[in-house]
């Protein structure tokens, strides 16, 4: 299973809910160097823009790929700039808002952050 499928299948499950954080971060835990559980526990409370609405979960657990990947800042700006480009925002609430406003339901839109940092994510590793 690639990374992408592991991520739709995380964010599949019925039985166990993990944050946009933890989606992204559990495919990578090899490049982060840890298990799935402690991949798992890091992205715990990075869901729901840190649990306030502040920056997208999916986009958190992306950068802290990058971080333990020793990305450099250009890797890591082109990942924001790719993200905001795209989906219009960084921000979870500002995401939520117009994803309302287009009447898109949360859980597909969430789950479209989650892929797309994914994608941006392999994207910045593969340079």
């Amino acid at each position: 299973m690639d990374r992408m499928e592991e991520c739709k299948a995380l964010r599949g499950d019925t039985e166990v809910h993990y944050n946009c954080a933890q989606a992204v971060l559990i495919p990578f835990r090899e490049v982060c160097g840890v298990d799935r559980e402690t991949a798992r526990n890091l992205g715990a409370h990075f869901g729901s823009g840190m649990r306030c609405g502040g920056m997208c979960g999916a986009v958190t657990g992306a950068l802290m790929v990058l971080g333990m990947a020793e990305a450099d800042e250009a890797a890591t700006m082109a990942l924001l700039r790719k993200f905001r480009e795209k989906n219009g925002a960084l921000n979870c609430a500002e995401l939520l808002k117009a994803a309302k406003d287009r009447g898109e339901a949360r859980k597909p839109h969430c789950d479209r952050m989650v892929y797309d940092a994914v994608e941006l994510l392999e994207e910045q590793l593969a340079q």
